[in-house]
């Protein structure tokens, strides 16, 4: 039986993310294996008893199920969420691999801007590493269709709050983690008003690919508040947008 603290805390979390309507990776497939994410949940396990499921997502205290805002793109918080943690154990998925990133309470309601995703290689376990020394490279990014005008949130959305991203084949064995990140952009017209949901889970990957990844970047480093895919009018028709960060890496 619940504790009635556990209750408290529980149904205040709940309460907070209906109100907001955020979200967070839940879960995620490994060419088509489930893996439970780290959810909300899981930080009252915490509280109420110092421990919660051994699980590959990584740690983080957005109780609100909410965002970070560019006045905190210079502090870690951006790297994997707030006052987030490295994951206690490894999924494991081939070169080549599909992730497929389930994002939850469904469904996802923001239909404006982009989705990215990067990697950073551990030089030994990711389950501790210190997270300020990672270095992102871009694997994946996705912005807005110029012809339709439809976003890659509004994609998600209409995949059932789903989004896949590949593993390059040629990358070399080892530990790596992935950052799953949605930026939603509907007050991104104002200074400080876009949201970013950076989502990160522990991987190691296995085959006989060659490449290393390239020099990447401090998640501190990947925005500035003023970036023109940061700051700029989506409520009006997109012919010239900039995906934010750091250039994408074909592998």
């Amino acid at each position: 039986m619940k504790s009635a603290a556990k209750l408290t805390l529980t149904a205040l979390g709940c309460l907070a993310g209906s109100v907001l309507g955020h979200g967070q990776v839940q879960n995620f497939t490994i060419n088509g294996a489930y893996n439970q994410g780290f959810i909300l949940d899981y930080y009252y396990d915490k509280v109420n008893t110092g421990k919660f499921p051994n699980v590959a997502g990584w740690y983080a205290e957005d109780l609100d199920l909410g965002f970070i805002a560019p006045d905190a793109y210079t502090t870690p918080d951006i790297i994997c969420h707030k006052n987030s943690a490295p994951g206690a154990i490894t999924a494991t998925i081939p070169a080549g691999g599909t992730v497929v990133f389930y994002w939850g309470p469904n469904p996802w309601p923001h239909p404006y801007g982009p989705i990215i995703t990067y990697l950073a290689q551990c030089s030994g376990s990711c389950t501790n590493v210190d997270k300020t020394s990672l270095r992102w490279v871009k694997i994946q990014e996705s912005g807005i269709n110029y012809s339709t005008q439809v976003w890659a949130n509004q994609v998600l959305i209409n995949q059932g709050n789903k989004w896949s991203v590949t593993i390059p084949s040629s990358l070399k064995a080892g530990n790596y983690v992935i950052r799953h990140e949605i930026l939603a952009a509907h007050g991104a017209g104002s200074a400080d008003g876009m949201q970013n949901y950076p989502q990160c889970i522990n991987l190691a990957i296995t085959g006989s690919g060659t490449k290393s990844l390239p020099a990447g970047t401090a998640a501190t480093a990947l925005y500035k508040p003023t970036d023109p895919g940061i700051l700029f009018n989506p409520y009006t028709t997109i012919t010239n947008y900039t995906i934010p960060g750091p250039a994408l890496w074909q592998g």
